[in-house]
């Protein structure tokens, strides 16, 4: 039996280009939505400081004591950090940085904030970390700033703008 090479622009080929397109839109929409939900709430960033104050149980309690140092100054950095995250992964602009980022921001809540949620489980940080991890390595590929970059320096000989 031999096995079944995709056709170029066959369906397994199509959709292994598009795989990770709904995966992108979905973080990319819902980090977004976290870093204006943050920025437009009136009680926000007073509303930080009771939050990090209230975390008991901490894997990296350091993290937290770093946040409280500067309650408000660390809730506009992880506020600016989501959107910045979310518009680099909807747009395709330095994909992979901004999958790090996302990857990072949802470790530092995992460790902190949910580090305490029994099963590991039921914990709402864990899965957004695993799924930047497949951005990390793919990037974005397609319907991206990204590919239209790269494929601009190859019509240009390797030069961006030239």
């Amino acid at each position: 039996m031999h096995a079944r090479v995709a056709e170029p622009g066959g369906l397994r080929e199509t959709a292994a280009r598009y795989a990770l397109l709904p995966l992108r839109v979905f973080l990319g929409v819902t980090f977004v939505y976290a870093g204006l939900d943050k920025l437009t709430d009136p009680d926000f960033p007073g509303s930080m400081e009771p939050l990090l104050l209230s975390i008991t149980d901490a894997a990296a309690p350091w993290l937290l004591d770093m946040a409280l140092a500067s309650p408000e100054g660390f809730g506009y950095a992880i506020a600016f950090g989501e959107l910045a995250v979310g518009l680099g992964t909807l747009l395709g602009l330095l994909g992979r940085l901004a999958a790090l980022g996302g990857a990072l921001i949802s470790l530092s809540f995992w460790l902190t904030i949910s580090w305490s949620v029994g099963p590991y489980y039921y914990s709402q940080d864990l899965p957004y970390l695993m799924a930047w991890v497949p951005l990390i390595m793919a990037g974005t590929p397609t319907y991206s700033l990204d590919a239209a970059l790269a494929r601009r320096r190859r019509r240009n000989g390797g030069q961006l703008f030239g």
